[in-house]
């Protein structure tokens, strides 16, 4: 029995009725909530250069990750602290919204906590990218791409001996995955594509379509959605969480290409 969405989601050339076969969407929505969701703590301080530096020295792995294309370990501060203060504080932004539009049996579930540090955090492995690869005008190549796609591996590993939590952590490492375990680093049978993951994946996502980069000019809010609509279809993305996209996207004066 499919799953449809009755009401309109006016957004253009997008279908106003979502229907995605149950059998081909896995729906892991069980998720260990954080009891104190409200308490604030800075995750700026994993950010400096001191700190990150202290996190290579504590987990030889992380050389290992690298030695193929940054042996030295050479830190490219400068572009990440262009997107801490850009597309990350972007996701933070949008990843709330959309758990603000979710139906009140999925937000109560949302560990909005780890998803408001892992929003922040999920880009960091990428100060060990090199900057011809991160800012290159073009398209990468396959050593580019595959070298570009090691960034969510590495946060986790620079984060993973902090204080931080489990699932804090593993949505900085998945934040490229997928509910049909498609997308990257690889992951075993039985992972799951909990809703925390599927809010950060779809914020990360319409807030790298919407902005403009070195090899790229942002795209405007229907052409995002549109997009972000086929991995609903190829049951990627769970049709509440796009819906709660849908509608945060459409109620909220934020809109960085109207």
């Amino acid at each position: 029995m499919g799953l449809e969405i009755q009401k309109t989601l006016s957004v253009g050339a997008i279908q106003p009725n979502i229907y995605v076969n149950r059998n081909n969407l896995p729906l892991y929505f069980g998720t260990s909530s954080n009891g104190d969701t409200f308490e604030k703590t800075s995750v700026k301080n994993f950010t400096t250069e001191a700190a990150i530096n202290k996190m290579l020295l504590d987990n030889p792995e992380i050389k290992k990750i690298t030695r193929d294309f940054n042996p030295e370990l050479k830190l490219n501060l400068e572009e990440l602290d262009k997107l801490l203060n850009g597309h990350s504080k972007d996701t933070q932004q949008i990843a709330k919204g959309i758990t603000d539009n979710l139906p009140f049996s999925l937000r109560y579930k949302v560990d909005t906590k780890a998803i408001d540090q892992a929003a922040y955090l999920h880009d960091i492995g990428k100060v060990l990218i090199p900057k011809e690869i991160l800012n290159k005008n073009g398209k990468l190549n396959e050593t580019e791409t595959r070298i570009m796609h090691k960034h969510s591996e590495l946060g986790y590993e620079m984060l993973k001996k902090t204080n931080l939590d489990k699932i804090t952590l593993n949505l900085v490492r998945n934040h490229h995955q997928n509910a049909q375990k498609s997308g990257y680093p690889w992951v075993s049978n039985d992972f799951k594509a909990d809703i925390n993951l599927q809010i950060l994946t779809a914020a990360d996502k319409y807030s790298a379509l919407t902005e403009e980069r070195v090899y790229k000019k942002p795209i405007d809010k229907t052409q995002a959605l549109t997009i972000i609509y086929q991995d609903v279809k190829e049951g990627k993305l769970h049709p509440f969480v796009f819906k709660a996209l849908v509608n945060y996207v459409n109620n909220n004066i934020y809109s960085k290409v109207s």
